[in-house]
């Protein structure tokens, strides 16, 4: 007699409710899907999901609320969000600031973070791109060549007023079939100024680290 294990019909379940591709430990690519930028950072998690689109990523939260009813999950806008606490230290990396868009939003958001922070709570912010260094029409391409799994994406950088716009175009190849999508991201072009303006205006001290993590650099402030 067949059995199946709860991995096999979490996946199942999973691949049923998005467009992306579902990876499980053992799955072709998976190695190369588990890792991210900081290397000390060593998780097997049990799924990994790349998301096709915001449908996606709404599906994934709601199941895994539905398999984890003690943890809290929040979905909200950066620029209001409430989470009813406060924290020593409050964590955007990865760009993410960039979404905001405008300045007016930038300011939100950095005043919502800091909203959420103790007395000498520390407010960690990675920036996107600056103005001066955005390069327009840049042709990018990235690519995965595994057994079972080829992956192109590719793009060609735009730019409307202090807007930076992506497009990126999916090519995703299996044994079971050739797929395409794109995605659009719409990421606002601040200057080192607007963000420290920012943090003041939220009352908080902050630091430029042109470098940081991944040469976009890195805003270390506090309260």
């Amino acid at each position: 007699m067949a059995t199946v294990t709860k991995r096999e019909l979490d996946t199942a379940a999973l691949e049923g409710q998005v467009r992306g591709q579902v990876i499980a430990p053992g799955d072709p690519g998976y190695e190369e899907a588990r890792q991210v930028h900081n290397a000390m950072i060593d998780r097997r998690p049990a799924l990994i999901v790349r998301a096709a689109d915001i449908a996606d990523v709404i599906s994934v939260v709601n199941f895994a609320r539905e398999r984890l009813p003690d943890v809290p999950f929040h979905e909200a806008d950066m620029t209001s969000f409430d989470l009813g606490s406060r924290f020593d230290a409050v964590v955007c990396m990865f760009s993410s600031i960039g979404y905001a868009r405008t300045e007016e939003r930038l300011g939100s958001a950095v005043a919502s973070m800091a909203r959420h922070l103790d007395s000498g709570g520390v407010l960690v912010v990675e920036p996107w791109l600056t103005p001066e260094v955005w390069l327009d029409r840049h042709v990018g391409a990235v690519f995965v060549d595994e057994p079972e799994l080829k992956i192109a994406r590719m793009n060609v950088s735009q730019r409307d007023g202090d807007v930076s716009i992506v497009d990126f175009q999916y090519l995703v190849g299996t044994p079971d079939a050739v797929e395409h999508f794109s995605e659009r991201h719409e990421l606002g072009l601040f200057t080192v100024d607007q963000h420290l303006d920012a943090f003041k205006a939220a009352g908080l001290e902050a630091e430029h680290d042109p470098e940081g993590p991944m040469g976009r650099g890195l805003y270390v402030a506090i309260r």
